[in-house]
């Protein structure tokens, strides 16, 4: 497995992790939110302008994982899109991809990262804890549902 910067080239596998890693979830989301959470090219597209997304991609192509990050501003970066399609759970992808946008930020001097979550994922929250996000406490609005915002110094 290796992780490394998207391309264009990589769109379709990068809705397909996506949408494989959130099907579970739709009925939970607003259409807005699952719409923005699941992207689509365009939106992709546009995502890829301002953000910096990594891959997790195998020997022969596929892409298992996605993550992106940008910085916010002074000292502040933020992930966004994190997936691993469910068939690749388990393998330590998600850590890798954590690990490379972190990396990509600590490089931009950004001391603290966010990230926000849905109370949905479970999973993801107990993984962004063991790396030591801790819930802030701010709770936005995300196309008519909770969003809860996790940060690590």
């Amino acid at each position: 497995m290796t992780v490394r910067s998207a391309t264009e080239a990589d769109c379709d596998g990068i809705l397909a992790c996506l949408r494989a890693a959130f099907e579970p979830y739709k009925t939970k989301y607003t259409p807005g939110a699952y719409n923005d959470t699941v992207l689509a090219r365009e939106s992709l597209l546009a995502r890829m302008k301002d953000m910096s997304i990594f891959v997790a991609v195998t020997d022969a192509g596929e892409i298992t994982g996605t993550i992106a990050c940008h910085v916010r501003g002074q000292g502040e970066g933020h992930l966004r899109g994190m997936a691993v399609d469910p068939r690749w759970h388990g393998r330590g992808i998600s850590q890798q991809l954590l690990e490379r946008a972190e990396s990509e930020l600590h490089a931009r001097n950004c001391e603290r990262i966010t990230l926000d979550t849905t109370e949905y994922l479970q999973r993801a929250i107990h993984f962004y804890e063991r790396n030591g996000y801790r819930a802030s406490g701010k709770v936005s609005d995300f196309f008519g549902m909770p969003l809860y915002e996790y940060i690590k110094t």
